[in-house]
Protein backbone atom coordinates (compact mmCIF):
# COMPACT_ATOMS: atom_id res chain seq x y z
CA UNK A 1 0.00 0.00 0.00
CA UNK A 2 2.88 2.42 0.93
CA UNK A 3 4.38 2.03 -2.66
CA UNK A 4 1.04 2.81 -4.57
CA UNK A 5 0.68 5.93 -2.03
CA UNK A 6 4.49 7.64 -2.73
CA UNK A 7 4.10 5.92 -6.42
CA UNK A 8 0.84 7.76 -6.73
CA UNK A 9 2.87 10.69 -5.76
CA UNK A 10 6.21 11.06 -7.56
CA UNK A 11 4.83 8.76 -11.00
CA UNK A 12 1.71 8.71 -11.57
CA UNK A 13 1.14 6.93 -15.04
CA UNK A 14 3.69 3.99 -14.26
CA UNK A 15 1.71 3.38 -10.63
CA UNK A 16 -1.39 3.48 -12.31
CA UNK A 17 -0.17 1.21 -14.76
CA UNK A 18 1.18 -1.65 -11.99
CA UNK A 19 -2.72 -1.01 -10.05
CA UNK A 20 -3.97 -2.11 -13.34
CA UNK A 21 -2.05 -5.17 -13.68
CA UNK A 22 -2.86 -5.80 -10.14
CA UNK A 23 -4.96 -9.65 -9.43
CA UNK A 24 -8.90 -9.64 -7.98
CA UNK A 25 -7.56 -10.45 -4.48
CA UNK A 26 -5.25 -8.03 -4.49
CA UNK A 27 -7.79 -5.11 -5.05
CA UNK A 28 -10.13 -7.01 -2.16
CA UNK A 29 -6.93 -6.02 -0.21
CA UNK A 30 -6.34 -2.80 -1.06
CA UNK A 31 -9.55 -2.18 0.09
CA UNK A 32 -8.17 -1.46 3.42
CA UNK A 33 -6.50 1.78 2.05
CA UNK A 34 -9.29 4.01 2.66
CA UNK A 35 -9.69 2.80 6.02
CA UNK A 36 -6.07 3.35 6.94
CA UNK A 37 -5.17 6.78 4.83
CA UNK A 38 -8.36 7.88 6.15
CA UNK A 39 -7.42 8.29 9.36
CA UNK A 40 -4.47 10.99 8.78
CA UNK A 41 -6.81 13.80 8.22
CA UNK A 42 -9.41 12.85 11.26
CA UNK A 43 -6.55 12.80 13.54
CA UNK A 44 -4.83 15.74 12.75
CA UNK A 45 -7.79 17.99 12.69
CA UNK A 46 -8.79 16.65 16.07
CA UNK A 47 -5.49 17.47 17.52
CA UNK A 48 -5.40 21.00 15.68
CA UNK A 49 -8.73 21.69 16.58
CA UNK A 50 -8.58 21.14 20.26
CA UNK A 51 -4.63 21.58 20.97
CA UNK A 52 -3.55 24.52 18.65
CA UNK A 53 -6.67 26.20 17.50
CA UNK A 54 -6.67 28.54 14.77
CA UNK A 55 -7.37 32.64 14.87
CA UNK A 56 -9.59 35.14 12.68
CA UNK A 57 -7.78 38.20 12.05
CA UNK A 58 -6.70 39.48 15.17
CA UNK A 59 -8.78 37.94 17.49
CA UNK A 60 -7.90 34.98 19.91
CA UNK A 61 -7.36 31.68 19.36
CA UNK A 62 -10.65 29.16 18.79
CA UNK A 63 -10.06 26.03 20.13
CA UNK A 64 -13.19 23.53 20.44
CA UNK A 65 -14.03 20.92 23.36
CA UNK A 66 -12.46 17.33 23.12
CA UNK A 67 -15.69 15.73 23.39
CA UNK A 68 -17.11 18.27 20.41
CA UNK A 69 -13.81 17.47 18.25
CA UNK A 70 -14.27 13.74 19.00
CA UNK A 71 -17.93 13.50 17.81
CA UNK A 72 -17.01 15.64 14.27
CA UNK A 73 -13.51 14.00 13.63
CA UNK A 74 -15.02 10.43 14.01
CA UNK A 75 -17.97 11.45 11.50
CA UNK A 76 -15.32 12.92 9.25
CA UNK A 77 -13.56 9.73 9.34
CA UNK A 78 -16.98 7.84 8.13
CA UNK A 79 -18.04 10.09 6.04
CA UNK A 80 -14.56 10.04 4.00
CA UNK A 81 -14.60 6.17 3.64
CA UNK A 82 -18.62 5.76 2.82
CA UNK A 83 -18.09 9.02 -0.05
CA UNK A 84 -15.14 6.94 -1.50
CA UNK A 85 -17.35 3.53 -1.74
CA UNK A 86 -20.26 5.68 -3.38
CA UNK A 87 -17.92 7.48 -6.00
CA UNK A 88 -16.48 3.82 -6.11
CA UNK A 89 -19.69 2.15 -6.88
CA UNK A 90 -20.64 4.63 -9.31
CA UNK A 91 -17.55 4.34 -11.56
CA UNK A 92 -18.36 0.14 -11.77
CA UNK A 93 -22.19 1.17 -12.24
CA UNK A 94 -20.96 3.49 -15.18
CA UNK A 95 -18.37 1.32 -16.50
CA UNK A 96 -20.67 -0.96 -19.03
CA UNK A 97 -21.51 2.68 -20.68
CA UNK A 98 -17.46 3.17 -21.42
CA UNK A 99 -16.60 -0.21 -22.67
CA UNK A 100 -15.26 -0.96 -19.34
CA UNK A 101 -15.08 -4.31 -17.41
CA UNK A 102 -15.30 -3.23 -13.58
CA UNK A 103 -16.23 -4.45 -10.59
CA UNK A 104 -17.95 -2.67 -7.37
CA UNK A 105 -14.01 -3.23 -5.31
CA UNK A 106 -12.02 -2.03 -8.38
CA UNK A 107 -13.90 1.04 -8.44
CA UNK A 108 -13.84 1.50 -4.87
CA UNK A 109 -10.25 1.24 -5.43
CA UNK A 110 -9.61 3.88 -8.37
CA UNK A 111 -11.61 6.60 -6.26
CA UNK A 112 -9.34 5.51 -3.21
CA UNK A 113 -6.31 6.13 -4.69
CA UNK A 114 -7.30 9.52 -6.74
CA UNK A 115 -7.74 10.51 -3.42
CA UNK A 116 -4.10 9.88 -1.73
CA UNK A 117 -3.05 13.59 -2.10
CA UNK A 118 -6.72 14.59 -0.31
CA UNK A 119 -5.77 11.85 3.00
CA UNK A 120 -1.87 13.10 2.74
CA UNK A 121 -2.53 16.87 2.89
CA UNK A 122 -5.31 16.15 5.28
CA UNK A 123 -2.24 16.26 8.11
CA UNK A 124 -2.05 20.05 7.73
CA UNK A 125 -4.68 20.37 10.13
CA UNK A 126 -2.25 19.55 12.87
CA UNK A 127 -1.50 23.16 13.10
CA UNK A 128 -4.81 24.97 11.29
CA UNK A 129 -3.81 28.34 9.44
CA UNK A 130 -7.38 28.91 7.38
CA UNK A 131 -4.93 30.71 4.40
CA UNK A 132 -2.68 27.60 4.25
CA UNK A 133 -4.84 25.25 4.62
CA UNK A 134 -6.90 26.33 1.61
CA UNK A 135 -4.13 26.80 -0.23
CA UNK A 136 -2.59 23.46 0.55
CA UNK A 137 -6.63 21.85 -0.33
CA UNK A 138 -6.65 23.73 -3.43
CA UNK A 139 -3.23 22.33 -4.84
CA UNK A 140 -4.52 18.30 -2.90
CA UNK A 141 -8.09 18.49 -4.92
CA UNK A 142 -6.28 19.70 -8.05
CA UNK A 143 -3.83 16.69 -7.93
CA UNK A 144 -6.81 14.48 -7.01
CA UNK A 145 -8.61 15.48 -9.98
CA UNK A 146 -5.95 14.50 -11.91
CA UNK A 147 -4.72 11.09 -11.05
CA UNK A 148 -9.14 10.19 -11.55
CA UNK A 149 -8.18 11.63 -15.30
CA UNK A 150 -5.19 9.65 -15.69
CA UNK A 151 -5.97 6.68 -13.49
CA UNK A 152 -9.29 5.46 -15.34
CA UNK A 153 -8.31 4.94 -18.86
CA UNK A 154 -5.22 3.38 -17.58
CA UNK A 155 -7.12 1.05 -14.80
CA UNK A 156 -10.35 0.42 -17.13
CA UNK A 157 -7.68 -0.35 -20.10
CA UNK A 158 -9.98 2.23 -22.28
CA UNK A 159 -8.73 4.55 -24.74
CA UNK A 160 -8.69 8.09 -23.77
CA UNK A 161 -11.08 9.89 -24.88
CA UNK A 162 -13.44 7.55 -23.65
CA UNK A 163 -11.31 7.92 -20.30
CA UNK A 164 -11.78 11.23 -20.22
CA UNK A 165 -15.70 11.41 -20.75
CA UNK A 166 -15.89 8.56 -17.97
CA UNK A 167 -13.96 10.80 -15.50
CA UNK A 168 -15.56 14.12 -15.77
CA UNK A 169 -19.32 11.59 -14.90
CA UNK A 170 -16.84 10.85 -12.26
CA UNK A 171 -16.45 14.21 -11.27
CA UNK A 172 -20.19 14.93 -11.74
CA UNK A 173 -21.40 12.30 -9.03
CA UNK A 174 -18.56 13.79 -7.12
CA UNK A 175 -19.57 17.40 -6.91
CA UNK A 176 -23.35 15.78 -6.72
CA UNK A 177 -21.79 14.22 -3.24
CA UNK A 178 -20.23 17.06 -2.01
CA UNK A 179 -23.54 19.14 -1.87
CA UNK A 180 -25.50 16.25 -0.22
CA UNK A 181 -22.50 16.05 2.24
CA UNK A 182 -22.95 19.64 2.93
CA UNK A 183 -26.76 19.35 2.76
CA UNK A 184 -26.01 15.81 5.58
CA UNK A 185 -23.33 18.79 7.99
CA UNK A 186 -25.99 21.38 8.52
CA UNK A 187 -28.52 18.11 9.68
CA UNK A 188 -26.07 16.86 11.66
CA UNK A 189 -25.56 20.25 13.23
CA UNK A 190 -29.65 19.94 14.36
CA UNK A 191 -28.80 16.75 15.52
CA UNK A 192 -25.88 17.25 17.90
CA UNK A 193 -22.78 17.58 15.96
CA UNK A 194 -22.69 21.17 15.59
CA UNK A 195 -18.94 22.35 17.19
CA UNK A 196 -18.71 23.35 20.71
CA UNK A 197 -15.98 25.80 21.52
CA UNK A 198 -13.97 26.73 24.45
CA UNK A 199 -14.12 29.25 26.85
Amino acid sequence: MIQHTFGLLVKPSSQWKTVGELSESSFRTLLLYPWILAIIPAVAWYYGTTHVGWTVGDGETIKLTKDSAMTICILFYITQVVCLAAIGYFIHWMSDTYGAESTITKGIIIASLAATPLFLFGAVGFYPILWLDLLIGIVAVCWAVYLMYLGIPIVMDIPEERGFLFSSAVMGVALVILICLMVGAVILWDFGAAPAFTD
